[in-house]
């Protein structure tokens, strides 16, 4: 395995692991983890650093995690190096901005972090909603047919084509997927997308004033121009990493163990890995 291959295969792992709330205090404790993701940020190949912000940005939604991420050494520097970089994806130069603006305002302002925190707890099932950035908006889609790894991965692939799309999560048990986006991709996009696969339909979830949950199927005659996403590269080949196990990599609850013996082997990568 190459080191390249070996380098992301190690970044897709510590995304996978930080995906797990129960994962990120862990994480950002451990002594090698979080210094080897800023390494990760210097990468030369940009599909790593994209994947390394995904785990930066899951660790920095634990707001115990934050003033410690801030304050470690090149953090910052770095994700200004990734927002200032010519050869930097658009995406990926807007999902490090985000992430920069979240650890900047850490440590100030408590009362009102102490009361978006429980506004947070109510809806926890959210991801990278990032009110603070109005270039960006979070889609919900519940997908019919999003029962396997295989299915996932045909919808990462799906997804990843799209311009505008910043990142996403699956939440597999209840078969939906929530997507990051430019504000002026449409939610038709998305869907267009998914539908496309032939084995999967989806329904763009939204909430109605009184906080009830109401699922808005894409019109199937409705022609939407889906403009395809040409800065990052395509992932490498499924037999040349194991991203196509995720559901291994992920920590279930109750077996955060498990997770750290993980991570205690990627922070050995990490310390032999990197030596400039």
């Amino acid at each position: 395995m190459s080191a390249e291959v070996e380098a992301l295969t190690v970044v897709n792992q510590l995304r996978d692991l930080a995906a797990d709330p129960l994962n990120r205090r862990a994480i950002v404790e451990d002594q090698g983890c979080l210094p080897g993701l800023i390494l990760f940020l210097d990468h030369p190949n940009p599909q790593v650093v994209y994947s390394t912000l995904l785990a930066v940005r899951y660790l920095a939604e634990c707001r115990a995690n934050r003033e410690k991420m801030k304050g470690e050494l090149g953090m910052m520097l770095s994700l200004q190096n990734v927002m200032q970089k010519s050869t930097s994806p658009g995406e990926t130069k807007l999902l490090a901005s985000e992430i920069y603006e979240i650890l900047q305002t850490a440590g100030k302002e408590e009362a009102e972090q102490a009361e978006a925190a429980a506004a947070s707890c109510r809806r926890k099932a959210h991801f990278f909603l990032g009110s603070n950035n109005k270039r960006a908006k979070t889609v919900v889609l519940h997908i019919d047919g999003l029962d396997d790894s295989n299915r996932r991965g045909l919808c990462e692939k799906a997804l990843l084509k799209i311009r505008g799309v910043i990142s996403f999560t699956f939440q597999m048990a209840v078969k939906r997927c929530v997507v990051r986006v430019r504000s002026d991709l449409k939610a038709e996009a998305l869907g267009t997308a998914i539908n496309s696969t032939k084995v999967m339909k989806a329904q763009q979830v939204v909430k109605t004033e009184d906080g009830e949950e109401l699922m808005l199927p894409f019109q199937e005659d409705s022609a939407v121009l889906v403009e395809e996403n040409t800065d990052i590269p395509d992932y490498l080949p499924e037999e040349e990493t194991p991203s196509q196990e995720q559901d291994k990599a992920v920590t279930r609850v109750g077996s955060i163990t498990d997770g750290m013996g993980w991570l205690s082997t990627a922070a050995n990568f990490l310390s032999r890995s990197f030596y400039w």
